[in-house]
């Protein structure tokens, strides 16, 4: 009876986080979606706790283990995410990557050296088994470090330059094909000790993979990086799921794994990359330095001028980017919304996929601002409309405002999909400096005859525009 219940649970608890999923993929259901996530892993850890209560469980844990051990992550969870900023929200998700992933190596090796498995497994059910421990502890291996590496270039403590090894492909392959092998001699052990070591050895070396897979991407690449380690880490928890045979973190994993997937395969696209030549890295510097060839004059604007354009303005487009993040603007933004539609201006957002450093990041912001889901429109909605628009106002966006990826072959972000500000009557760029963006390449949009820069910091520079309106 208790065993069927808590099936049941589980099943509930999957599909709430199939709807969950279905929810966050639009703006309108996202808060939905996330309260179905929360009640699904509340009657996913309720079952759970249950089935370690009446013994019911496919693995042993003390109670009084379990619960200090939850109530630990919680309050460090909790405290977490009071403190954390919405610009570090992409760091963030890369070390609760990190955490999946040393999940998997630790359940991996545990269940490989708790006596209770070798009863338990026998004959073709033990190989198996040790296949699912093997895969499992190799990608959650990969998973940490390469989530380690992606959370200190995303905080800025490693560069965002890409490490290019010579070899380094090969470096890579021989990793892969050692670690091969040494699945084999882990298979054929006769006891613990004669596959832990291989084990424990396949393990380093996929640490030293996953960081070195990571360092090998450049700075430009890293939302993509991001959503590929979210891919990777749903994966570990469904090898992890296969080891504790629990069917809910199969399907879960497998939800994470493949939904990963799916947007690091859109935010390729998105950039006109090749899911494989983002793993092999090499684009994109840590940007932040000002280009050495200058394309021109740039021609600076003051704030009143920015509040005249925008107060005369008809048709008004908002693209922000990481910088807005930064600087905090975005509540300032919302309200010089407000006070332009309430003149009559219409004025929309265009969003980029990949802006910001993590996918969704200029959303969770606008949302944030209480900025109307119906005026926020992704790039290819907006794109055709940039002629008719009287004011672009750029914030903080860089690269994926480059004209150079449709007018220059030879440049690193030739063919990538970018917002056509250029096309509008004037262009105002909020930036601090004429520093490059992630991407470390040259803007020709800030030398064009119908832009304006607007320098310093974009909280103070609008709050004063607002002050102006």
């Amino acid at each position: 009876m208790a065993t069927g219940l808590i099936a049941v649970s589980y099943i509930g608890a999957a599909v709430l986080f199939i709807l969950s999923l279905g929810g966050l993929s639009n703006q309108e259901t996202s808060r939905r979606g996330n309260v179905y996530g929360i009640v699904g892993m509340a009657i996913a850890m309720a079952a759970t706790i249950v089935a370690v209560f009446l013994d019911v469980a496919d693995f042993e844990i003390p109670l009084m283990i379990l619960v200090p051990t939850m109530i630990v992550g919680a309050v460090i969870g909790i405290s977490v995410a009071l403190k954390v900023e919405m610009t570090q929200m992409p760091q963030l998700v890369a070390i609760l990557h990190s955490f999946v992933g040393l999940a998997a190596v630790l359940i991996g090796v545990g269940s490989y050296v708790d006596p209770a498995t070798a009863e338990h497994y026998k004959g073709v059910e033990k190989t198996i088994h040790d296949v699912e421990i093997y895969l499992g502890v190799f990608i959650g291996a990969i998973t940490f470090t390469g989530s380690v590496i992606a959370f200190g270039k995303l905080q800025g403590s490693i560069s965002g330059k890409p490490l290019m090894l010579p070899g380094r492909h090969l470096l890579n392959l021989a990793g892969i094909i050692v670690s091969l092998v040494l699945m084999g001699v882990f298979l054929d052990a006769d006891t613990v000790p004669d596959g832990l070591w291989p084990l424990l050895v396949m393990t380093a070396i996929a640490f030293v993979i996953g960081a070195h897979l990571v360092m090998a991407i450049g700075g430009a690449d890293m939302p993509v990086v991001v959503s590929m380690l979210n891919s990777y880490s749903g994966w570990a928890a469904a090898a992890t799921g296969f080891m504790l045979s629990n069917d809910l973190l199969i399907v879960t994993g497998a939800l994470v794994g493949s939904s990963g997937a799916i947007l690091s395969y859109i935010m390729c696209r998105a950039m006109n990359r090749h899911f494989v030549a983002v793993i092999l890295g090499g684009f994109g510097t840590s940007g932040g330095t000002a280009a050495a060839d200058e394309a021109g004059e740039v021609v600076p604007t003051s704030v009143e001028e920015t509040a005249g354009m925008l107060g005369d303005a008809k048709e008004v487009i908002i693209v922000p980017g990481y910088g807005m993040a930064v600087a905090q603007a975005q509540g300032t933004i919302s309200e010089i919304t407000n006070r332009l539609r309430d003149r009559n201006v219409n004025v929309r957002f265009g969003i980029h996929p990949v802006a910001g450093r993590l996918p969704g990041h200029m959303n969770v912001l606008l949302a944030e601002a209480r900025v109307p889901y119906d005026i926020v429109l992704e790039m290819d909605e907006i794109n055709e409309d940039f002629p008719e628009t009287d004011v672009v106002l750029v914030i903080g966006a860089n690269d994926i405002v480059n004209p150079a990826a449709q007018e220059d072959p030879n440049s690193p972000i030739a063919g990538m999909p970018v917002l056509e500000v250029w096309q509008a009557k004037t262009v105002v760029v909020s930036k601090r400096s004429m520093a490059t963006g992630y991407a470390g390449v040259d803007n020709p949009l800030f030398y064009k005859e119908n832009t304006r820069m607007l320098f310093g910091d974009a909280k103070d520079s609008f709050d004063e525009v607002l002050k102006s309106l």
